[in-house]
């Protein structure tokens, strides 16, 4: 049975092919058409995290698909804590046509695709977050119009949106400057792992005006995630070089465009200006959520 955990759970030629298919998909959506190849599904979404993209994009790509998509909050599941994970993925097997699940614990998502019996999508862990970063890339492709051998600097914490696109980097080749402080860089063994690949040019760089020259892209994020909230004035100290502005814009040499996965805090790691440019392309990365993460279920029930 497949699930979908990693991007590297794909191969160069599926990732190729679930571009295509949001493409598909979301071309279908923008003409009206009416598209039900989930007809009488159900989707069980599991969320330790709250998320308003990724509730939004899920369950209304879902009904959109003609299923219908059961949201399980904090509330509804203690996932690890009142009921075992094991347990869950089972009782929800029975029910259910498909999991995804938004936790803190990977160990967790690991747990319920091995224990489900229905394909388990990752909506995002405290390791990594897959579904955001096809649907960057799907973004990425219809900007630059090319889906390979593109620049990125991503610039702040070594998160686990950093970790997917190291992921990505092990199937498609693109050049990826990781820009951080000392003390912030990702998992050191999956960056081992992703330049061992021999496909990408990763690099990490603790300067940010280098970090940044000549990339096509500047991808950012918050400097403190859910569960780090206690550590927000300090890394804002730590982090504040690397805020995304103006004149880290101009040290790029060229017409670079900007990614934020939101929710951004505006005025901390980005400022309003570069949100609100035209170089901006934060809303087409949340619309695309909802149309990468429809080819990324059409692939595992269709």
């Amino acid at each position: 049975m497949k699930n979908f955990l990693h991007v590297n759970d794909y191969s160069q030629d599926k990732i190729l092919e679930i571009l295509d298919k949001s493409k598909w998909v979301k071309q279908k959506f923008k003409s009206g058409d009416i598209y039900h190849p989930l007809k009488n599904k159900t989707m069980a979404m599991i969320f330790a995290k709250p998320s308003a993209r990724t509730r939004i994009s899920f369950e209304t790509g879902f009904y959109k698909l003609g299923g219908h998509a059961l949201y399980l909050g904090p509330n509804d599941i203690g996932i690890g804590k009142r009921e075992s994970v094991s347990d869950i993925a089972k009782v929800i097997s029975r029910f259910n046509d498909i999991i995804m699940a938004r936790l803190f614990d990977h160990n967790h998502i690991l747990e319920l695709a091995e224990f489900s019996s229905i394909p388990v999508v990752n909506g995002l862990t405290d390791f990594n977050h897959p579904c955001q970063i096809v649907a960057d890339f799907f973004t990425i492709s219809e900007h630059l119009n090319c889906s390979k051998d593109f620049s990125i600097a991503y610039v702040g914490d070594g998160n686990n949106i950093v970790h997917s696109w190291l992921e990505l980097a092990m199937i498609i080749p693109f050049k990826f400057n990781i820009v951080c402080p000392e003390n912030f860089c990702p998992d050191m063994e999956l960056v081992d792992l992703a330049r061992s690949k021999g496909l990408s040019d990763i690099s990490i760089e603790h300067d940010p005006i280098k970090g940044v020259g000549n990339c096509d892209i500047i991808y950012t994020d918050v400097w403190a995630s859910m569960g780090q909230k206690e550590e927000a004035e300090e890394r804002r100290k730590i982090f504040q070089p690397y805020q995304v502005n103006g004149n880290l814009f101009k040290a790029t040499n060229k017409n670079t465009l900007f990614m934020h996965c939101l929710p951004a805090e505006r005025g901390v790691e980005v400022t309003d200006s570069i949100c609100d440019s035209e170089n901006s392309i934060i809303f087409d990365q949340a619309e695309n959520r909802m149309h990468a993460q429809n080819a990324i279920v059409l692939d595992l029930l269709v």
